[in-house]
């Protein structure tokens, strides 16, 4: 009977007739059900010219008099409202807005002092003032770098995964570089290229022609490509076929990589189009660069010497006292085997025939006598030595390793072997009778490699002409603000992704994106001081019923769309209330997620990943939707479960943060519990308590500071906590 995993392969081969797949998989031992509804003809992909996408982008003017508002986005929306007779929602209070904003650009509350003087503060560019602000600290590259993070495939841990050991590093560029604003087609640059120059050569006074080098701290930038690799020699190309998918999603908005086993079904993307893409990382090769000095490197031999020297003393202690026991176990097994078999592990490995070295490798296992079985054979005084010594083994600990990163350097030799369709992907398929050449889908033109292939894959890709990359980006910041794109798929912008629902405002903001040197904090700035951004979340009750009648999914955003906070501002804004969180940067990840002395910082630098046989992520970041890095996220899936309530209110990393919060508060109001009613509101909710509100929470403490915690559960607890206003 065929598995699973066989029809599986079946339906990536192209040898069966194109169509639907349905398969349900095993149940109870049995093949459930494989079915296949035969399309009538296959779909024929779209014409490239016929693709928005691709097309340049159009210069559209403002709508005039549409808004009173002077930021050119509430024009454009307020244009298509009024077509359309939807009434906007009025502009949200000053306490809402700050916290909104505060929660959206560095994933912390404002605290109590910010909302103090942002209220008192009248003049009107105070929202501006709040703004440049946030842009301007490092916990907005926090943020933001860790919303890239997700779209760049970053994992602390990924089966065998080589880059592991310095992959903080690019973490912390990517981090670093968010918050220096780095312009976005150098931040694309840099992590393809390791250099972020847009210039190769320059004329030195003397009129000497020389290469720009590039910055020492952008061969940290090339984590993004050392990550792909599964494997040190990468005999499996999964460097190559990894940077083709990940850099077509996150910085092309394009799906290439449903051409790796067969002709893209609806884009005019072709196999071969695929395999040309990879053909620009095919000479690519790891690289493991050492971070220690000199004076370091010395010291750490110095350290694992002495390290070797008293284990090796321990160890033997450890053979002379095992070692009768070890033998009369080793000979009892040996003497149950053939005489052959006996023969072959009897002699010395320089001694053996292949066909004995074969035996004595197939019988090694078995072999094998693991402490438990030992210590049963060896007297009860003989025990509390081996304990004893094992202790003194344990005891002993290596060395940390000097830091090394992982990068990756073009190797002249795979440089000039051919590239080739493969079969499925499968790298030991290949399809020897279709070569490809480097290449690239979308190119107007077959491109000239004068530069190296992957300096001219870039140079076209951040092209300001590019009618994709600005596109991509400015709707991913867009999304990442609102929730929704003003393209309804940040990832596909092919055919199958649909037309977007605001043209006009993405191809103008994607024009002024670029003319304003592709930063990021100028199209954060533009977004958050609009007065769209700056709206309500409700509307009332006749103008949200008028509206969800002619805009349900209120695409048309004439309100702010509640959004759940993700896991990660989750956390931090429970331990910043608390008073527990550890603001600094930088650094190997972390694992304990509940609050230590040494873990409550910010859950960028939590550790995630995969691996099949351990468990990696720790169960809060699941519990809220975190991916573990394995494929691109482009958008985290926003679930509302019973399992993130019971997780609210029970787990450790929550009653510990309760505990703290409420510690706070009493010291904070000096025993008086109306005052400490009143900061807690303000710390965990960015407003002052209703009088209803108040008198139950004056109720709950029954004049008890001992029940400040409670209270502090019970605001961690409240929706308005777990939601962006």
């Amino acid at each position: 009977m065929s598995t699973p995993n066989s029809h599986k392969a079946l339906l990536r081969s192209n040898a069966l007739p194109r169509g639907r797949w349905s398969f349900l998989g095993l149940q109870g031992g049995l093949l459930a059900v494989l079915t296949f509804c035969v399309d009538a003809a296959p779909p024929k992909p779209v014409n490239r010219n016929a693709l928005w996408s691709l097309k340049p982008r159009s210069q559209h003017t403002v709508p005039s008099n549409a808004s009173p508002s002077a930021n050119p986005i509430d024009d454009f929306l307020a244009a298509e409202q009024q077509s359309l007779g939807l009434k906007s929602a009025g502009r949200a209070d000053k306490s809402t807005w700050l916290r909104r904003v505060t929660l959206d650009l560095t994933g912390l509350a404002p605290t109590v002092e910010e909302q103090e003087a942002f209220l008192k503060d009248e003049a009107p560019e105070a929202a501006e003032a709040v703004v440049q602000r946030l842009l301007s600290s490092e916990q907005y590259g926090v943020r933001y770098g860790r919303h890239w993070l997700d779209v760049l495939r970053y994992s602390d841990i990924d089966e065998n995964m080589p880059a592991a050991p310095g992959i903080h590093y690019w973490r912390d560029w990517v981090i670093s570089a968010v918050h220096r604003d780095l312009p976005a087609d150098d931040f694309a640059r840099a992590q393809i290229l390791g250099n972020r120059a847009r210039k190769r050569r320059e004329i030195s006074a003397a009129g000497h022609l020389s290469s720009v080098e590039a910055r020492p701290e952008d061969v940290f930038a090339l984590g993004f490509l050392s990550r792909g690799a599964t494997s040190s020699n990468d005999k499996d190309q999964m460097l190559a076929l990894s940077a083709v998918e990940t850099i077509s999603t996150a910085f092309m908005g394009m799906t290439v990589g449903c051409a790796k086993c067969h002709d893209h079904f609806y884009d005019p993307i072709r196999q071969s189009d695929y395999y040309s893409m990879k053909a620009l990382f095919d000479p690519l090769v790891l690289r493991q660069l050492d971070l220690g000095t000199p004076e370091q490197v010395f010291r750490q031999g110095e350290k694992v010497d002495e390290y070797e020297r008293r284990l090796k003393v321990a160890v033997d202690k450890m053979r002379q006292l095992i070692e009768p026991y070890y033998r009369k176990l080793f000979e009892e097994r040996v003497l149950s085997f053939p005489a052959d078999v006996q023969s072959a592990i009897r002699k010395s490995e320089e001694t053996r025939t292949v066909d004995e070295q074969k035996i004595y490798n197939d019988y090694y296992p078995i072999l094998r006598i693991d402490p438990p079985k030992i210590k049963q054979v060896m007297p009860t005084e003989k025990v509390a030595s081996y304990d004893q010594v094992l202790k003194e083994i344990d005891a002993l600990k290596k060395p940390e390793p000097l830091p090394v990163v992982f990068t990756v350097e073009e190797d002249s030799k795979k440089l000039a072997e051919k590239s080739f369709v493969l079969n499925t992907g499968d790298p030991t398929k290949p399809r020897l009778d279709m070569e490809v050449q480097p290449g690239f889908p979308f190119a107007e033109s077959p491109p000239e490699f004068r530069e190296g292939r992957r300096q001219t894959f870039v140079d076209w890709l951040t092209a300001p002409e590019n009618p994709l990359f600005a596109r991509v980006l400015v709707n991913r910041i867009w999304y990442w603000h609102f929730g929704t794109g003003l393209h309804g798929s940040v990832s596909d912008f092919g055919s199958l992704g649909g037309n977007p629902v605001h043209p006009h405002l993405l191809d103008w903001l994607s024009t002024e994106f670029v003319a304003h040197g592709y930063s990021q904090k100028w199209l954060h700035r533009l977004i958050v001081l609009s007065e769209t951004y700056q709206r309500s979340s409700t509307s009332g009750e006749e103008h949200e019923s008028h509206n969800c009648k002619i805009d349900p999914d209120n695409r048309q955003y004439w309100k702010f769309p509640l959004r759940r906070l993700e896991a990660e501002a989750l956390r931090d804004t429970l331990l910043q209330v608390a008073g527990a969180l550890d603001c600094s940067l930088g650094g190997k990840s972390y694992e304990n997620a509940v609050p230590t002395q040494q873990t409550g910082r910010r859950t960028a630098f939590l550790r995630r990943g995969y691996r099949s046989f351990q468990e990696v992520m720790p169960d809060y970041l699941e519990t809220f939707d975190v991916e573990d890095g394995r494929q691109v996220c482009l958008r985290r899936t926003q679930t509302v479960t019973a399992p993130q309530a019971l997780w609210q209110m029970n787990n450790a990393l929550g009653q510990r943060a309760s505990a703290l919060f409420g510690e706070r508060l009493e010291r904070e109001s000096q025993g008086d519990l109306n005052l400490a009613v009143g900061l807690g509101f303000r710390w965990a909710l960015g407003r002052p308590p209703t009088p209803s509100e108040r008198s139950h929470s004056l109720a709950l403490l029954d004049g008890q500071p001992k029940q400040l915690p409670t209270l502090a559960w019970v605001l961690f607890n409240l929706d308005e906590f777990l939601y962006i206003p």
